[in-house]
């Protein structure tokens, strides 16, 4: 068909089940921030203060993504855009903060520190399940995606550490999870930005060739009138 020049399109979002689906995970991922910022405190777990800074962020990124959802598709690009730069400064605050914690290292609570660590991936399981069929998409999309799984794969560290914790009775290993998620924040935030400038830039490439070409899919032809001469 002559319309799929133009509809050569990833999936933007604007559908009422991804926005169904954003809710429910913008909800879970809300409560875990608080479950898991107090168990934090309360086990002395720098691992879990980091994947609750996962979990807030990934709920205002969430936000972000219902937001321009329906925007022009720079608008979405530079969503994904805002969203992989404060995937990277949280990162950036992990690793700072597990290094800090290298000096004045207090040896987490094992036992709470794996129980929530348990909770936190039920919940980021059921944002996974529930976000699966929209995995593929646009960087607005596809960052949604990224950041569910990574957390899933976060969480099943921490329980990890949480078990070497108990058997090694130092918290290193705690500080070496805090150091592997903040590498995963920056791996998910340059995969991110990559999608999201290519977007931008075929963007602003199609606005550009349709400014000295018009239209390259006319949905009807359009001819000068037939003028008679008599």
């Amino acid at each position: 068909m002559s319309a799929s020049c133009c509809d050569n399109q990833e999936f933007d979002g604007s559908s009422p089940g991804f926005r169904r689906a954003l809710w429910v995970v913008i909800a879970i991922n809300a409560v875990m921030f608080a479950v898991e910022m107090l168990a934090g405190a309360a086990a002395r777990s720098q691992a879990l203060k980091a994947d609750a800074l996962d979990f807030a962020a990934d709920a205002a990124t969430y936000g972000l993504s219902l937001y321009v959802i329906g925007k022009p598709a720079a608008w979405r690009a530079n969503a994904a855009l805002i969203k992989a730069g404060s995937l990277m400064l949280i990162g950036l605050s992990i690793l700072s903060l597990a290094v800090w914690r290298t000096f004045f290292t207090v040896q987490p609570e094992a036992g709470l520190m794996g129980s929530i660590a348990v909770l936190a991936l039920i919940a980021n399981l059921a944002s996974v399940v529930i976000l699966m069929r929209w995995r593929d998409g646009d960087a607005n999309v596809r960052s949604v995606w990224l950041c569910s799984r990574n957390d899933a794969i976060g969480n099943v560290a921490v329980l990890a550490s949480a078990g070497l914790v108990a058997w090694t009775a130092t918290p290193w290993p705690d500080l070496a999870v805090a150091v592997l998620m903040a590498g995963l924040f920056t791996s998910s935030a340059i995969q991110i930005l990559r999608q999201a400038l290519a977007e931008r830039r075929s963007e602003q490439d199609h606005t550009h060739h349709h400014d000295e070409a018009g239209d390259q899919c006319p949905s009807v032809e359009k001819t000068e009138p037939i003028v008679s001469s008599d």
